[in-house]
C-alpha cells in the first residue's frame, strides 16, 4: 500500500515521470483574508517564482478587477516577455464573451484560465442556466479568446462536489467542450472536501473516460489533506498540480508548494523543476508582502523545523547523525540548530559553542549548561544569540558566595511607587526587608541598602548603568545589565554584570555580584 492508501498494483496506476506546478499565490493566494499585494510586490514575487524557484506556470490575477490590477499584470507580462516567461503567465477570466478576453489582451497576457461551473448546482442555481446553455457560453468565450491569440485552460469550479453529486453533469460538460481547443482542464477541490481515496477514484475515472484531455488538480486544505490529496492525484496519473507559497488561499488555504515538491521527490520519486535551495528565501519574501507569517513548526519552511530541542537528540547527532533525516537543512540552504533551554544537554551547548568558535574547559562548560537549564525554567528557549552573554557571565563569576538571593518579589503599578519584598542570605544568615522606589530596581536597592546598613556596610554609588540585548534580539531575549559602582575607600571603581530574561532581575544579579565582591574583599 502507498502512503495514500492506494493499491500500488492497480493496473490503472500510471505514475508520471515529471510533475509540473502552477503556482497561484498571486491570484488564489490573494483571496486569503487580509492579503492584497501591490503591483510592485506582485512583480517581485512573480520574478522569484519563475526565475528562482523555476515554477512551470504562475497565475497572477483575475480579469476585470480594476485598472490598477490590469497595470500590475501588464508589468508582469512585459517583464516576462523580455525574459522568455510570457507563456508561463496566466490570468483567470470569466465566461462573459468578450470582456475578460479584452482585459487580458490589453494587459499583455497570453493565457486565459476560464472559470466554468463544474457542478450542476453552481450551473443551475448560481447562473440560472442549463448545461447546454452554459456550454454554449463557454464555447463562445473560448472562440473569441483563441481568435485573439490566447491559449485557454478551464477550471471546473466545485468539481469535487459536482462529481460526487452528479457525475453525469461533469461528463456531459466535458463532452460538450472537450473539443473546443481548451488545453488544460483544471479540477478544483474548491472547498477542500475530498480524501485521498476519493481523489484517486475520481481522477482515475476522469482520465479513463477522457484519455485525450489534459487534467490538472487544484486542491484546498480545509481538512488538512491537501498534500496527501496531491499524492493521490499523481498516483492517478495527474501531471500538473496547483499550489501556493506558504499555503496562502481562502479559508484554510491551498496546498503548500514547498511541501508537495519535497514529498513528490522523496516519497514518490517524481521529478519536478523546483529549485529547493530558494524555497525558504521566497517564503520569507511572500511572508513580508502578505503579512501572513509561516508557523514555526510548518514543514520545510518553519523557523523551528531544523531545530533539535532535546539534549539526547543533539547527543545522537554528535555520535553519528542518529536523528537526521533526508530532510537536511543544507538541502534548503538552511542550517540545523540546537535549542538551548531546560531540556538541553551538554551536546546541545557544545554544538552552539562550536558555532561561535569558542572553546571552554569541561568545568566552565558544565557551568554554562547549568546556567542554560536554570534560565530555561524562566524562559521557553535560550537562543544562540543569548549564549555569549551567558558565557561571559559564567566566566566572570567567582566560586565564593557570601550573599545569595533567596527571593525577590517586585510589585509595580503605573501611577504608584514600586514595592519589593527581598530575602537574601549573607554568610549563612537569612535577612528579609521591604523597600519602595521609583521602579522595581530602585525599590530593590532601597531594601538591600537597609539590609547592608544593619551590617555596617555602605551601598556604593551607582556611576553607570547599561542594558543590552543580543544583536537582532527578540522581546524574549536575555538581557545583559552592566553596572559601574563608585570606589569605596582605597578600592577602584567596580563593574559587574548580570544576565537574566527579565531586565530588572538582570540588574538585581549585577548588584548582588557587586555586594559579593565587596564582602569577599572585606573578609580578606
Amino acid at each position: 500500500m502507498s502512503n495514500t492508501g492506494i493499491n500500488q498494483n492497480d493496473p490503472a496506476r500510471l505514475l508520471p515521470d515529471y510533475v509540473a506546478f502552477m503556482d497561484t499565490t498571486l491570484r488564489d493566494g490573494e483571496q486569503t483574508q487580509g492579503v492584497a499585494f501591490t503591483a510592485s510586490e506582485k512583480l517581485t514575487i512573480a520574478q522569484a517564482l519563475l526565475e528562482q524557484l523555476k515554477i512551470d506556470r504562475i497565475e497572477v490575477a483575475s480579469a476585470r478587477v480594476s485598472a490598477g490590477e490590469q497595470a500590475g499584470v501588464r508589468a508582469i507580462t512585459e517583464w516576462a516577455a523580455a525574459h522568455g516567461h510570457l507563456q508561463q503567465v496566466e490570468v483567470l477570466g470569466f465566461v462573459d464573451g468578450k470582456p475578460s478576453v479584452d482585459w487580458i489582451v490589453a494587459a499583455g497576457g497570453k493565457v486565459l484560465n476560464l472559470l466554468t461551473k463544474g457542478s450542476e448546482k453552481h450551473c443551475t442555481q448560481q447562473l440560472g442556466k442549463t448545461l447546454p446553455q452554459h456550454a454554449a457560453d463557454i464555447m463562445q468565450t473560448v472562440r473569441y479568446a483563441r481568435d485573439h491569440g490566447l491559449r485557454v485552460n478551464a477550471y471546473l469550479e466545485d468539481w469535487s462536489n459536482g462529481y460526487k453529486d452528479n457525475p453525469g453533469y461533469v461528463f456531459g460538460l466535458l463532452d460538450l467542450i472537450g473539443t473546443s481547443g481548451i488545453q488544460h482542464f483544471m479540477m478544483p477541490d474548491t472547498l477542500g472536501v475530498m480524501s485521498p481515496a476519493e481523489v484517486y477514484r475520481a481522477l482515475s475515472d476522469m482520465r479513463s473516460r477522457f484519455p485525450h484531455l489534459q487534467f490538472d488538480f487544484h486542491p484546498h486544505n480545509d481538512y488538512g489533506l491537501a498534500t496527501a490529496n496531491c499524492m493521490a492525484a499523481v498516483e492517478a496519473g495527474i501531471s500538473t498540480l496547483h499550489c501556493t507559497m506558504n499555503c496562502l488561499g481562502e479559508r484554510a488555504g491551498n496546498v503548500s508548494l514547498a511541501e508537495i515538491a519535497v514529498v513528490l521527490k522523496d516519497k514518490m520519486g517524481v521529478r519536478t523543476a523546483i529549485d529547493e535551495t530558494h524555497l525558504a528565501a521566497v517564503s520569507k519574501l511572500v511572508e513580508r508582502f502578505s503579512g501572513k507569517w509561516v508557523a514555526a513548526n510548518q514543514p520545510i519552511l518553519g523557523a523551528d523545523v531544523f531545530t533539535q530541542t532535546a539534549g539526547i537528540h543533539a547527543d545522537g547527532d554528535v555520535k553519528g547523525g542518529l536523528y537526521e533525516t533526508q530532510l537536511s537543512p543544507e538541502r534548503f540552504d538552511r542550517k540545523r540548530t540546537y535549542a538551548l533551554g531546560k531540556l538541553s544537554g551538554k551536546a546541545s551547548v557544545l554544538k552552539n559553542i562550536e558555532e561561535l568558535g569558542i572553546t571552554l574547559s569541561p568545568d566552565n562548560l558544565k557551568k554554562v549548561l547549568q546556567r542554560v537549564v536554570s534560565l530555561g525554567d524562566s524562559k521557553e528557549t535560550i537562543t544562540a544569540d543569548d549564549l555569549p552573554f551567558i558565557i561571559a557571565d559564567v566566566l566572570e563569576s567567582n566560586d565564593y558566595q557570601h550573599i545569595r538571593l533567596l527571593d525577590c518579589e517586585i510589585h509595580s503599578n503605573l501611577d504608584a511607587q514600586s514595592q519589593v519584598d527581598l530575602q537574601v542570605e549573607i554568610n549563612g544568615t537569612e535577612y528579609r526587608q521591604s523597600g519602595i522606589g521609583n521602579g522595581g530596581y530602585d525599590a530593590f536597592i532601597d531594601a538591600l541598602t537597609r539590609i547592608l546598613a544593619g551590617l555596617g556596610l555602605v551601598m556604593p554609588e551607582l556611576v553607570d548603568y547599561s542594558v543590552r540585548i543580543p544583536k537582532g534580539g527578540k522581546p524574549g531575549a536575555l538581557t545583559e545589565c552592566t553596572i559601574t559602582w563608585a570606589a569605596v575607600g582605597d578600592e577602584r571603581n567596580l563593574r559587574t554584570r548580570g544576565v537574566h530574561a527579565n531586565q530588572v532581575y538582570a540588574a538585581v544579579l549585577a548588584t548582588l555580584r557587586m555586594v559579593n565582591t565587596r564582602l569577599h574583599l572585606q573578609a580578606q
